[in-house]
């Protein structure tokens, strides 16, 4: 090819990348269909492109279906759901039903979790409903609920661990034998945002102690406590005969105790001193003093009992504290949970209360040394949401409430075992049918037309300030294309001519 066709060819491959340049900047400031129309006048020869559908904007801001921080889950039908058929839906019911009579009397605001007032709805159905049948208790659920599988982010499974009410001897007064104290609440602990004759404190968050007027400092640890810091004021309900007692009591949190002329106090949890609990277990198994496969409650019992100078220090390890209340319950009744009913053994789970709503459904499902310590008895059990606990965290994990006394002490202090959690979500927060619900975004153009008008990321950089309104949206231009790199032309040989003298300087 000659060098002026070459000249000519490289020209217009230049006009044409400008002018599409041009079509580039133009799509952000005039709008798609003006700089379709635009670039159709330059080129008549291309095909009429389809003109692109009426975007619906902005989207209609509908909430998520179900939010729960830290989880995933999963919507199942009610037959992927194993051992689901199999368990007592009737004793479920009559769990479910204790926990709708605080729910039916709620008023006010709904609480800012992912099921709010939600459960109002089936508690509303359950009010009128006198079950005796087992079929229909499991016909009630399915017919209120849709079943979600659920565990933390990344993780297949939920947790569970199993708590029990001690049931321990005592003394109204001190004596040589019984010289442990058990306190109530001291006048002087503060939590922020709250009364300090609140009736119900959180378990979680610092815990103070007022100096004077205003000065407040964190609350004495247990260290101070058992070292008599809070001693002689009054505070002291009973007298036990051992610390580990009251540590395995405060554990618990609660805990019977007998007198020796036949009565019996019941004791419920009140307050912490806020500092996090430390789990004496976990410690004994880092410094190899008890194997992980081994680790009982009962094992720590017999460690502590067999070297009380080494028990007084793991107890401090735990800076928590835990102080009660006395609660007016028979012999026949179980401990109070947080929801401020009593407790079903076998089908009460303490739950974390910052993302659960009390009176939620869970099925647990998989096996648990129920029978023995070594025993893999298959567990499959619709329990419901009554407690919590300051150890209890996280959206699949659980504490299994067993009852009162030393076979309900064994069978809990077993359990540390990996298990399948599935929510019983109400329908009327099914994500399935609440998901179909959501906005779909617009269908992604076709490779010839997203070539026409490539979409650069937009400007971080705010536009003036004169230029913004509230009527009006300041469009902000991408780069414009570079040309298409300059042709190699190769240098052709020419006859010599006389050259004339001229600047070295290149014009």
């Amino acid at each position: 090819m000659a060098p002026e066709a070459r000249i000519k060819v490289f020209l217009k491959t230049s006009a044409t990348a400008l002018c599409a340049g041009a079509v580039a900047l133009s799509s952000f400031s005039l709008g798609a269909e003006a700089a379709r129309r635009h670039y159709r006048s330059h080129h008549h020869h291309l095909p009429e492109l389809p003109a692109a559908p009426p975007r619906a904007l902005p989207y209609p801001q509908l909430p998520l279906p179900l939010e729960i921080p830290g989880a995933q889950y999963l919507p199942l039908a009610w037959a992927d759901v194993k051992g689901w058929g199999d368990d007592n839906h009737l004793a479920a019911y009559k769990t479910f039903r204790a926990s709708c009579r605080p729910i039916n009397a709620q008023t006010g605001a709904p609480e800012p979790k992912a099921l709010g007032a939600s459960l109002g709805e089936p508690c509303r159905v359950a009010k009128s409903l006198e079950l005796t049948d087992d079929a229909r208790a499991k016909t009630f659920f399915e017919e209120n609920f849709a079943p979600l599988r659920i565990s933390r982010l990344g993780e297949p499974d939920g947790f569970v661990t199993g708590y029990y009410e001690p049931v321990l001897e005592g003394s109204r007064t001190q004596t040589d034998v019984y010289n442990v104290p058990v306190y109530r609440r001291p006048s002087n602990l503060f939590v922020r945002g709250y009364k300090q004759d609140s009736v119900s404190l959180p378990n979680k968050g610092p815990v103070y102690r007022k100096i004077g007027r205003r000065k407040l400092v964190p609350y004495y640890d247990r260290a101070e406590i058992e070292d008599g810091k809070i001693a002689g004021r009054g505070l002291e309900i009973t007298w036990l005969k051992d610390p580990t007692d009251l540590l395995f009591a405060q554990i618990q949190g609660s805990a019977r105790i007998k007198f020796d002329d036949g009565g019996t106090v019941r004791l419920n949890y009140d307050a912490y001193n806020g500092y996090p609990y430390t789990a004496v277990g976990r410690i004994l198994i880092e410094r190899g003093i008890i194997p992980k496969e081994e680790m009982s409650m009962q094992k720590i019992r017999e460690w502590m009992a067999q070297t009380p100078d080494g028990a007084k220090e793991l107890r401090r390890q735990n800076r928590s504290y835990i102080f009660f209340r006395e609660v007016n319950l028979s012999d026949k009744e179980e401990a109070v949970g947080a929801q401020g009913i009593p407790l079903t053994a076998g089908r009460s789970i303490a739950v974390d209360k910052s993302l659960h709503v009390y009176g939620t459904p869970f099925f647990i499902e998989g096996e648990l040394p129920i029978d023995s310590e070594r025993a893999k008895t298959p567990f499959h059990r619709l329990m419901i949401a009554q407690d919590t606990g300051s150890a209890i965290i996280g959206p699949a994990r659980a504490d299994l409430y067993f009852g009162a006394g030393q076979d309900a002490g064994r069978v809990s202090g077993r359990l540390r075992h990996a298990m399948h959690f599935v929510m019983l979500v109400p329908k009327s927060l099914d994500p399935t049918t609440r998901g179909a619900r959501l906005p779909v975004p617009d269908p992604r153009p076709s490779e010839k037309i997203a070539k026409l008008f490539p979409q650069t990321e937009p400007a971080k950089d705010k536009p003036p300030a004169e230029l913004q309104s509230k009527s009006e949206t300041v469009a902000v231009a991408g780069p414009v294309p570079l040309p298409v790199p300059r042709p190699v032309i190769e240098p052709v040989q020419e006859p010599r001519r006389p050259v004339k003298n001229r600047s070295h300087r290149q014009q």
